[in-house]
């Protein structure tokens, strides 16, 4: 595949971008490809800034190919594609309004990648693979520690090209910038050997079930609420290890270690009523986000990061919560970040931490590092910071997060509204929406269990149409009918490791508290292949008690068949 490989690097000189390549008086580079092993070094005369590096491949992509790039980060639309299909981005009225695109642009990478208006042009990040009927080839990355690897495939000029995002990246030493493998066999086979190349331990964490309080209560969470759901959940008897809060405790985004008035008690409470019931605690956080009016943004300007005209970064606008970045390279900030860690898990006892709004940290490459490197520096601080206690990640790069994290969201929010909702839906690829979520869950299935246990996100079994007395009354109802809700929860029993439910189960009737104790058993269907079937279907071929069978899933109607192979 590599023999007619090309390469290109390009790096700045004199306010230019120069490219380079064979090599000229700054630069020179070695390339390699064993068949398996797919290697570029460079070596640069002096110091210089670099921008990219390209490996360029002639590959001739069959008429019944799949392609299946790997989005950004955890939220990003991720499935497999026909060649002939359009890669879409960011909507373009969204991103020519300033701040629509500052709202929907930041969480993507829409702000140093293009997306072609031509059909049959994609890109992933890490790893992706391409396949034809059961025979996968997999280009994965073995390091992100220099730069992101992109992974671009033109299947109008049959073409692949292997590419690490350099930019900003300051060096006068060697550096192997690329360092990855070409893999072939079947699904398993090549990730497998993917992630065993990779040096990555199996994760030792097991399958844990429980509730997170988002998806019913949004912020408006309460001490009261809280520990009613705690007990309603209890109630039930179901196989149970974990409940965990999400935002709505805090003062601000940012002030971590002081919870709000409507938690009087203080989280220690919390954690120990949890503790009470035999479960574990989880808390979320969004480490790297201080909100405009914390305590934190107003007393240290000086921890904020800046755009390149020396403005604060936005790494998050709208919803009256506009949120800065903390630049964790200050030794400062960093001694904050380590502290309100130490509150959380040491003094209040909480087991786990959902942490949130990752991609955040490497929005603008900066100190002569780029934005690979430094979401790889942000994620060992993490590691570091929390120890021995477990991470669930969220809305992060999936390299960076390789061997750093325990659990992973691998999809986008899910959405109270099973039905696409085709405005909201064309923002941009990490939108909320149940269509993502159930995408991302079956295409990147091979992750589970590998690198990190997968999180779907939170399956719904409450009533679609119903106001429970003294509950939040939400924006809009559940719209899911119960056959979507099964269908939903049977996915994330199936294809994930953290099954988590935001109901209040107080309230549930027979056939909601039996679907409970279902999801909440161990799986048995065992999923053996996923293939686009196009028109918004999928095939999963699936094993259950030794029979064979197809289930075919219409994602946009939740409408799913199943017959005997």
């Amino acid at each position: 595949m590599f023999s007619n490989a090309k390469v290109t690097v390009n790096y700045k000189a004199n306010g230019k971008v120069v490219a380079v390549t064979e090599k000229n008086e700054d630069l020179s580079y070695n390339f390699s490809f064993d068949g398996k092993a797919l290697k570029l070094s460079l070596i640069p005369s002096r110091e210089i800034e670099l921008v990219n590096a390209k490996v360029v491949i002639p590959y001739s992509f069959p008429d019944n190919v799949r392609i299946m790039p790997n989005g950004y980060q955890s939220w990003t639309r991720t499935r497999e594609y026909k060649k002939d299909e359009k890669y879409k981005g960011m909507n373009k009225l969204v991103k020519s309004i300033p701040l629509g695109f500052q709202m929907a642009g930041c969480s993507g990478d829409y702000m140093f990648r293009e997306y072609p208006d031509a059909s049959g042009i994609f890109h992933g990040y890490t790893y992706s693979y391409i396949r034809t009927d059961e025979k996968f080839t997999l280009i994965g990355s073995l390091s992100e520690q220099e730069g992101y690897t992109v992974l671009n495939f033109d299947a109008n000029n049959n073409l692949i090209i292997v590419e690490k995002d350099l930019e900003a990246k300051v060096t006068d030493k060697e550096i192997l910038v690329l360092d990855a493998v070409v893999l072939n066999g079947g699904h398993d086979e090549v990730f497998d050997e993917y992630f065993t190349l990779m040096g990555i331990e199996k994760p030792k964490t097991n399958r844990i079930n429980g509730y997170t309080s988002w998806y019913n209560y949004y912020t408006d969470i309460t001490e009261e609420i809280i520990i009613r759901d705690l007990e309603a959940l209890k109630a039930t008897g179901a196989d149970i290890n974990i409940f965990q809060i999400d935002d709505g405790y805090q003062s601000f985004i940012g002030d971590w270690e002081t919870p709000n008035k409507k938690f009087p008690k203080g989280m220690k409470y919390i954690a120990d009523e949890i503790h009470s019931k035999g479960w574990l605690a989880g808390l979320w956080l969004a480490p790297f986000y201080i909100q405009k009016n914390s305590v934190v943004a107003k007393e240290h300007p000086e921890w904020i990061v800046k755009t390149p005209d020396g403005k604060p970064l936005y790494g998050f606008v709208g919803l009256g919560r506009d949120c800065y970045t903390l630049d964790f390279y200050n030794p400062e900030c960093a001694a904050y970040i380590k502290q309100f860690f130490n509150t959380i898990l040491n003094t209040w006892g909480f087991d786990m931490v959902k942490l949130d709004f990752l991609y955040t940290a490497c929005i603008v490459p900066r100190n002569g590092k780029s934005r690979g490197e430094i979401m790889c520096d942000a994620m060992s601080l993490l590691r570091e910071c929390v120890g021995e206690k477990l991470i669930l990640g969220c809305g992060v790069p999936l390299g960076p997060a390789f061997g750093k994290v325990d659990y992973c969201r691998i999809g986008s929010d899910v959405d109270l509204t099973f039905k696409p909702v085709p405005v909201k839906g064309n923002v941009n690829r990490e939108i909320v929406s149940v269509q993502t979520a159930i995408k991302n869950t079956i295409f990147r299935r091979g992750l589970n269990g590998r690198v990190f246990g997968n999180d779907p996100d939170v399956f719904y079994l409450r009533n679609a149409l119903k106001e429970v007395e003294g509950d939040r009354k939400s924006k809009k109802d559940l719209k899911f009918t119960w056959e979507q809700r099964v269908l939903w929860a049977d996915l994330c029993r199936n294809l994930g490791t953290i099954i988590f439910t935001s109901d209040n189960a107080a309230n549930y009737d027979k056939k909601q508290s039996e679907e409970l104790m279902k999801t909440y058993s161990a799986p048995t269907v065992k999923v053996l292949d996923a293939i686009y079937e196009g028109d918004n279907c999928v095939k999963l071929t699936c094993e259950e008690s030794g029979k064979k069978f197809e289930h075919i899933i219409n994602w946009n109607t939740g409408e799913n068949s199943k017959k005997d192979m």
